[in-house]
Protein backbone atom coordinates (compact mmCIF):
# COMPACT_ATOMS: atom_id res chain seq x y z
CA UNK A 1 0.00 0.00 0.00
CA UNK A 2 0.85 3.34 -0.86
CA UNK A 3 1.58 5.94 2.47
CA UNK A 4 1.31 8.59 0.00
CA UNK A 5 3.16 11.29 2.13
CA UNK A 6 4.85 13.56 -1.02
CA UNK A 7 2.59 15.64 -3.56
CA UNK A 8 4.38 15.78 -6.66
CA UNK A 9 3.63 19.02 -8.74
CA UNK A 10 4.28 19.26 -12.62
CA UNK A 11 4.57 22.11 -13.93
CA UNK A 12 4.12 22.05 -18.19
CA UNK A 13 3.95 24.88 -20.47
CA UNK A 14 5.68 25.84 -24.14
CA UNK A 15 9.32 27.50 -24.58
CA UNK A 16 9.04 31.18 -23.25
CA UNK A 17 5.92 30.67 -20.84
CA UNK A 18 7.29 31.22 -17.69
CA UNK A 19 7.78 28.13 -16.18
CA UNK A 20 11.26 29.02 -14.94
CA UNK A 21 10.31 32.41 -13.54
CA UNK A 22 7.34 30.97 -11.77
CA UNK A 23 9.79 28.11 -10.03
CA UNK A 24 12.25 30.80 -9.20
CA UNK A 25 9.60 32.88 -7.45
CA UNK A 26 8.04 29.73 -5.81
CA UNK A 27 10.97 28.98 -4.45
CA UNK A 28 11.95 32.16 -2.33
CA UNK A 29 8.69 31.65 -0.58
CA UNK A 30 10.50 29.63 2.18
CA UNK A 31 6.91 27.93 2.99
CA UNK A 32 8.03 24.47 2.45
CA UNK A 33 10.87 21.95 1.78
CA UNK A 34 11.37 21.22 -1.57
CA UNK A 35 12.88 18.79 -4.29
CA UNK A 36 13.24 19.81 -7.63
CA UNK A 37 13.62 18.34 -10.99
CA UNK A 38 14.32 20.15 -13.53
CA UNK A 39 14.08 18.44 -17.44
CA UNK A 40 15.84 20.28 -20.48
CA UNK A 41 16.20 18.93 -23.76
CA UNK A 42 19.25 20.13 -24.03
CA UNK A 43 22.64 18.86 -23.66
CA UNK A 44 22.93 22.12 -21.53
CA UNK A 45 20.30 22.45 -18.83
CA UNK A 46 19.75 26.09 -18.88
CA UNK A 47 16.52 26.41 -16.95
CA UNK A 48 18.44 24.50 -14.04
CA UNK A 49 21.54 26.89 -14.69
CA UNK A 50 19.39 30.08 -13.68
CA UNK A 51 17.09 28.34 -11.06
CA UNK A 52 20.78 27.99 -9.40
CA UNK A 53 21.61 31.77 -10.03
CA UNK A 54 18.61 32.58 -7.21
CA UNK A 55 20.28 32.30 -4.41
CA UNK A 56 20.29 30.84 -0.98
CA UNK A 57 16.78 29.32 -1.36
CA UNK A 58 17.91 26.85 -3.96
CA UNK A 59 20.84 25.32 -2.00
CA UNK A 60 18.46 24.75 0.95
CA UNK A 61 16.69 21.98 -1.78
CA UNK A 62 17.75 19.26 -3.60
CA UNK A 63 17.46 19.90 -7.16
CA UNK A 64 18.04 17.66 -9.55
CA UNK A 65 18.86 18.20 -13.59
CA UNK A 66 17.32 15.74 -16.21
CA UNK A 67 18.71 16.32 -19.83
CA UNK A 68 19.49 14.86 -23.59
CA UNK A 69 15.55 14.21 -23.22
CA UNK A 70 12.19 14.41 -22.17
CA UNK A 71 10.62 13.01 -19.01
CA UNK A 72 7.56 12.20 -20.84
CA UNK A 73 9.26 9.56 -23.17
CA UNK A 74 13.05 8.57 -23.09
CA UNK A 75 13.96 9.57 -19.15
CA UNK A 76 10.25 8.39 -18.30
CA UNK A 77 11.86 5.57 -16.04
CA UNK A 78 14.74 7.73 -14.84
CA UNK A 79 12.48 10.33 -13.89
CA UNK A 80 10.32 8.29 -12.02
CA UNK A 81 13.66 6.81 -10.40
CA UNK A 82 14.56 10.07 -9.29
CA UNK A 83 11.18 10.85 -8.03
CA UNK A 84 11.48 7.86 -5.82
CA UNK A 85 14.85 9.06 -4.20
CA UNK A 86 13.82 12.68 -3.47
CA UNK A 87 10.68 11.10 -1.53
CA UNK A 88 13.25 9.04 0.95
CA UNK A 89 14.27 12.11 1.90
CA UNK A 90 11.39 12.63 5.29
CA UNK A 91 12.13 16.37 4.91
CA UNK A 92 10.66 17.21 1.82
CA UNK A 93 7.39 18.14 1.85
CA UNK A 94 6.30 18.16 -2.04
CA UNK A 95 8.36 17.82 -5.21
CA UNK A 96 8.12 20.49 -8.09
CA UNK A 97 8.70 18.87 -11.19
CA UNK A 98 9.67 21.24 -14.36
CA UNK A 99 9.17 19.83 -17.44
CA UNK A 100 10.36 20.47 -21.27
CA UNK A 101 8.83 22.69 -23.04
CA UNK A 102 8.05 19.92 -25.35
CA UNK A 103 6.60 17.50 -23.20
CA UNK A 104 3.62 16.13 -23.34
CA UNK A 105 1.47 16.23 -19.91
CA UNK A 106 -0.53 13.23 -20.41
CA UNK A 107 1.90 11.07 -21.08
CA UNK A 108 3.76 12.27 -17.90
CA UNK A 109 0.61 12.13 -15.76
CA UNK A 110 0.04 8.67 -17.76
CA UNK A 111 3.57 7.03 -16.52
CA UNK A 112 3.18 8.94 -13.10
CA UNK A 113 0.38 6.92 -12.46
CA UNK A 114 1.37 3.76 -13.75
CA UNK A 115 3.80 3.76 -11.68
CA UNK A 116 1.95 4.41 -8.85
CA UNK A 117 -0.38 1.79 -9.25
CA UNK A 118 3.04 -0.73 -9.85
CA UNK A 119 4.64 0.18 -7.03
CA UNK A 120 4.13 -0.85 -3.98
CA UNK A 121 4.97 1.72 -0.37
CA UNK A 122 6.08 4.34 -2.83
CA UNK A 123 5.45 7.77 -0.65
CA UNK A 124 4.70 10.20 -3.85
CA UNK A 125 1.20 11.10 -5.43
CA UNK A 126 0.77 13.26 -8.36
CA UNK A 127 -1.25 16.14 -6.88
CA UNK A 128 -1.24 18.61 -9.42
CA UNK A 129 -0.54 19.38 -13.56
CA UNK A 130 0.02 22.88 -14.02
CA UNK A 131 0.13 24.50 -17.32
CA UNK A 132 2.00 27.85 -17.98
CA UNK A 133 0.28 29.86 -20.37
CA UNK A 134 1.89 32.95 -22.09
CA UNK A 135 -1.57 35.24 -22.82
CA UNK A 136 -0.24 37.27 -24.79
CA UNK A 137 1.31 34.16 -27.35
CA UNK A 138 -2.48 33.03 -27.24
CA UNK A 139 -3.97 36.42 -27.72
CA UNK A 140 -1.68 36.86 -30.92
CA UNK A 141 -1.04 33.12 -32.24
CA UNK A 142 -4.11 31.42 -31.54
CA UNK A 143 -7.46 33.91 -31.49
CA UNK A 144 -5.82 35.93 -34.19
CA UNK A 145 -3.49 36.51 -37.35
CA UNK A 146 0.19 36.45 -36.60
CA UNK A 147 1.72 39.55 -35.61
CA UNK A 148 4.76 39.25 -38.38
CA UNK A 149 6.57 36.98 -40.37
CA UNK A 150 9.13 36.52 -37.59
CA UNK A 151 6.07 34.93 -35.75
CA UNK A 152 5.50 32.29 -37.68
CA UNK A 153 6.05 28.60 -36.97
CA UNK A 154 4.99 25.22 -38.18
CA UNK A 155 1.44 24.41 -36.70
CA UNK A 156 2.64 21.44 -34.35
CA UNK A 157 3.80 24.55 -31.94
CA UNK A 158 0.51 25.80 -31.51
CA UNK A 159 -1.01 22.17 -31.33
CA UNK A 160 1.67 21.51 -28.28
CA UNK A 161 0.38 24.62 -26.33
CA UNK A 162 -3.22 23.59 -26.45
CA UNK A 163 -2.77 20.02 -25.34
CA UNK A 164 -0.55 21.32 -22.51
CA UNK A 165 -3.37 23.46 -21.92
CA UNK A 166 -6.42 20.53 -22.39
CA UNK A 167 -4.98 18.39 -20.13
CA UNK A 168 -3.95 19.96 -16.52
CA UNK A 169 -5.70 20.58 -13.37
CA UNK A 170 -4.86 24.50 -12.49
CA UNK A 171 -3.74 27.29 -15.72
CA UNK A 172 -1.37 29.50 -14.63
CA UNK A 173 -2.01 32.75 -17.03
CA UNK A 174 0.93 34.38 -17.44
CA UNK A 175 2.43 37.79 -18.98
CA UNK A 176 -1.46 39.31 -18.09
CA UNK A 177 0.18 42.92 -18.34
CA UNK A 178 1.25 42.69 -21.78
CA UNK A 179 -3.03 42.52 -22.65
CA UNK A 180 -5.92 45.17 -22.02
CA UNK A 181 -8.57 43.89 -19.98
CA UNK A 182 -10.79 43.29 -22.97
CA UNK A 183 -8.22 41.01 -24.82
CA UNK A 184 -7.47 39.14 -21.91
CA UNK A 185 -10.80 38.03 -21.49
CA UNK A 186 -11.12 37.13 -24.90
CA UNK A 187 -7.93 34.76 -24.08
CA UNK A 188 -10.11 33.37 -20.87
CA UNK A 189 -13.14 32.72 -23.10
CA UNK A 190 -11.38 30.81 -25.92
CA UNK A 191 -9.37 28.99 -23.13
CA UNK A 192 -12.22 28.05 -21.55
CA UNK A 193 -13.49 26.57 -25.09
CA UNK A 194 -10.63 23.97 -24.91
CA UNK A 195 -10.35 23.68 -21.52
CA UNK A 196 -13.86 24.32 -18.59
CA UNK A 197 -12.83 23.15 -15.52
CA UNK A 198 -8.98 23.53 -14.86
CA UNK A 199 -8.78 26.94 -12.44
CA UNK A 200 -7.41 29.87 -13.82
CA UNK A 201 -4.77 32.19 -11.96
CA UNK A 202 -3.68 35.23 -13.29
CA UNK A 203 -0.07 36.44 -12.88
CA UNK A 204 2.82 38.72 -14.30
CA UNK A 205 5.99 37.08 -14.07
CA UNK A 206 4.96 33.99 -12.44
CA UNK A 207 4.38 35.74 -9.51
CA UNK A 208 1.91 33.43 -7.76
CA UNK A 209 1.70 32.22 -3.90
CA UNK A 210 2.60 28.38 -3.71
CA UNK A 211 -0.09 27.50 -1.31
CA UNK A 212 -2.62 28.37 -4.34
CA UNK A 213 -1.15 25.71 -6.12
CA UNK A 214 -1.21 23.14 -3.40
CA UNK A 215 -4.33 24.05 -1.62
CA UNK A 216 -6.66 22.03 -3.79
CA UNK A 217 -8.05 18.80 -4.56
CA UNK A 218 -6.09 15.64 -5.94
CA UNK A 219 -5.18 15.31 -9.48
CA UNK A 220 -7.79 13.00 -11.11
CA UNK A 221 -6.74 11.26 -14.41
CA UNK A 222 -10.35 10.47 -15.82
CA UNK A 223 -11.87 14.07 -14.69
CA UNK A 224 -9.05 15.65 -16.39
CA UNK A 225 -9.21 13.71 -19.56
CA UNK A 226 -12.68 14.60 -19.64
CA UNK A 227 -12.36 18.15 -19.42
CA UNK A 228 -10.79 18.45 -22.62
CA UNK A 229 -13.19 19.49 -25.39
CA UNK A 230 -12.08 17.20 -27.50
CA UNK A 231 -12.49 14.39 -25.37
CA UNK A 232 -16.29 16.02 -24.79
CA UNK A 233 -16.87 15.81 -28.23
CA UNK A 234 -16.15 11.81 -28.34
CA UNK A 235 -18.20 11.32 -25.22
CA UNK A 236 -21.31 12.82 -25.92
CA UNK A 237 -21.46 13.60 -29.66
CA UNK A 238 -20.41 10.52 -31.33
CA UNK A 239 -23.35 9.06 -32.35
CA UNK A 240 -25.19 12.65 -32.56
CA UNK A 241 -25.68 12.58 -36.53
CA UNK A 242 -28.28 15.09 -36.57
CA UNK A 243 -26.74 18.64 -34.70
CA UNK A 244 -23.50 19.82 -32.88
CA UNK A 245 -23.48 19.20 -29.27
CA UNK A 246 -23.41 22.99 -27.50
CA UNK A 247 -22.25 23.61 -24.26
CA UNK A 248 -23.13 26.47 -21.91
CA UNK A 249 -20.27 28.72 -23.43
CA UNK A 250 -21.79 28.50 -26.99
CA UNK A 251 -19.15 26.66 -27.93
CA UNK A 252 -19.98 23.73 -30.15
CA UNK A 253 -18.78 20.17 -31.14
CA UNK A 254 -19.04 17.34 -33.88
CA UNK A 255 -17.48 14.10 -34.35
CA UNK A 256 -16.77 13.55 -38.00
CA UNK A 257 -16.05 9.94 -39.48
CA UNK A 258 -15.97 8.36 -42.25
CA UNK A 259 -14.14 4.91 -43.96
CA UNK A 260 -13.48 6.00 -47.05
CA UNK A 261 -10.14 8.36 -47.24
CA UNK A 262 -9.39 11.99 -48.18
CA UNK A 263 -7.79 13.19 -51.63
CA UNK A 264 -4.75 14.69 -50.32
CA UNK A 265 -4.90 17.65 -52.74
CA UNK A 266 -8.45 18.23 -51.86
CA UNK A 267 -7.48 18.23 -47.99
CA UNK A 268 -5.03 20.32 -48.09
CA UNK A 269 -7.20 22.89 -50.12
CA UNK A 270 -9.83 22.63 -47.66
CA UNK A 271 -7.25 23.45 -44.58
CA UNK A 272 -6.00 26.17 -46.80
CA UNK A 273 -9.19 28.28 -46.59
CA UNK A 274 -9.90 26.36 -43.14
CA UNK A 275 -13.62 28.18 -41.49
CA UNK A 276 -12.79 30.77 -39.06
CA UNK A 277 -15.50 29.95 -37.06
CA UNK A 278 -13.19 26.55 -35.85
CA UNK A 279 -11.51 26.78 -32.55
CA UNK A 280 -10.17 23.57 -32.12
CA UNK A 281 -9.78 20.60 -34.34
CA UNK A 282 -8.05 17.15 -33.83
CA UNK A 283 -8.11 13.52 -35.33
CA UNK A 284 -6.81 10.57 -37.11
CA UNK A 285 -7.18 10.85 -41.07
CA UNK A 286 -6.00 8.90 -44.42
CA UNK A 287 -5.95 9.20 -47.38
CA UNK A 288 -5.95 7.40 -50.66
CA UNK A 289 -1.78 8.22 -52.08
CA UNK A 290 -1.05 6.43 -48.80
CA UNK A 291 -2.76 3.02 -47.21
CA UNK A 292 -0.43 2.30 -44.89
CA UNK A 293 -0.01 5.23 -42.44
CA UNK A 294 -2.09 6.75 -39.71
CA UNK A 295 -2.40 10.75 -40.09
CA UNK A 296 -3.02 13.30 -36.98
CA UNK A 297 -4.28 16.57 -37.69
CA UNK A 298 -4.77 18.90 -35.67
CA UNK A 299 -5.97 22.55 -35.72
CA UNK A 300 -5.73 24.95 -33.36
CA UNK A 301 -6.71 28.67 -34.20
CA UNK A 302 -4.99 30.27 -37.28
CA UNK A 303 -2.21 26.58 -37.02
CA UNK A 304 -2.78 23.64 -38.56
CA UNK A 305 -0.80 20.36 -38.82
CA UNK A 306 -1.12 16.93 -40.91
CA UNK A 307 1.81 14.27 -39.04
CA UNK A 308 2.26 10.85 -40.45
CA UNK A 309 2.20 8.42 -37.52
CA UNK A 310 2.03 5.03 -36.70
CA UNK A 311 0.64 1.74 -40.13
CA UNK A 312 -2.88 0.54 -40.11
CA UNK A 313 -3.09 -2.59 -38.44
CA UNK A 314 -4.57 -3.49 -42.06
CA UNK A 315 -1.42 -2.38 -43.43
CA UNK A 316 0.94 -4.80 -41.40
CA UNK A 317 2.25 -8.21 -42.85
CA UNK A 318 -0.09 -10.96 -42.89
CA UNK A 319 1.62 -12.95 -40.82
CA UNK A 320 1.70 -9.92 -37.96
CA UNK A 321 -2.06 -9.38 -38.83
CA UNK A 322 -3.10 -12.77 -38.22
CA UNK A 323 -1.84 -12.73 -34.57
CA UNK A 324 -2.77 -9.57 -33.88
CA UNK A 325 -6.73 -10.48 -34.62
CA UNK A 326 -5.93 -14.02 -32.81
CA UNK A 327 -4.62 -12.00 -30.04
CA UNK A 328 -7.37 -9.32 -29.93
CA UNK A 329 -10.55 -10.74 -31.56
CA UNK A 330 -12.45 -7.21 -31.28
CA UNK A 331 -10.33 -5.69 -33.47
CA UNK A 332 -12.21 -7.17 -36.00
CA UNK A 333 -15.74 -5.78 -34.46
CA UNK A 334 -15.55 -2.79 -36.75
CA UNK A 335 -13.63 -3.78 -39.53
CA UNK A 336 -14.36 -3.19 -42.74
CA UNK A 337 -13.94 -5.89 -45.93
CA UNK A 338 -12.28 -2.69 -47.87
CA UNK A 339 -10.84 -0.50 -45.20
CA UNK A 340 -9.74 -2.79 -42.36
CA UNK A 341 -8.97 -0.46 -39.55
CA UNK A 342 -8.88 2.72 -41.82
CA UNK A 343 -11.38 5.57 -41.19
CA UNK A 344 -11.40 9.21 -40.61
CA UNK A 345 -12.46 10.12 -37.06
CA UNK A 346 -12.50 13.71 -36.24
CA UNK A 347 -13.46 15.84 -33.41
CA UNK A 348 -14.72 19.87 -34.78
CA UNK A 349 -14.70 22.36 -31.82
CA UNK A 350 -15.88 25.91 -32.60
CA UNK A 351 -18.24 28.40 -31.95
CA UNK A 352 -21.13 30.10 -34.57
CA UNK A 353 -20.44 27.55 -37.57
CA UNK A 354 -23.32 25.09 -39.36
CA UNK A 355 -22.21 21.74 -39.00
CA UNK A 356 -24.57 20.78 -42.21
CA UNK A 357 -21.95 23.13 -44.12
CA UNK A 358 -18.87 21.75 -42.53
CA UNK A 359 -19.43 17.83 -43.21
CA UNK A 360 -20.23 19.22 -47.02
CA UNK A 361 -16.74 20.67 -47.58
CA UNK A 362 -15.50 17.07 -45.61
CA UNK A 363 -17.15 14.96 -47.96
CA UNK A 364 -16.17 17.00 -50.85
CA UNK A 365 -12.25 15.68 -50.24
CA UNK A 366 -13.77 12.34 -49.55
CA UNK A 367 -12.36 10.20 -52.32
CA UNK A 368 -14.63 7.14 -53.81
CA UNK A 369 -12.13 3.92 -54.15
CA UNK A 370 -13.64 1.35 -56.94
Amino acid sequence: MSTREVPVVIITGYLGSGKTTLMQNLLKQEKRKIALIVNDMGSINIDASILNMTGNQVSQIEMVEMQNGCICCTLRDEFMAEIERLSEDKSVEVIFVEASGISEPSAIAGAFLNYEEMTENTRVFLKTVVSVVDVDRIYREFLHNLTSDEDAEDGDVINLIMDQIEFCNLMILNKTDLLTKEQLKEVKEGLRALQQEAEMIECVNGEVDLETILNRDEFNFDEVEAYSAVQRALNKCEHDDEKACVDEYGISSFVFEEKRPFNRKAFVKFVESYPEMLIRTKGYIWFSDDWKHVQLFEQAGRNSSITELSEWVSAWPKEELDKVVNDFPDIKDEWDEIYGDRCNQVVFIGKGYEKAEIVKLLYDCIEEVG
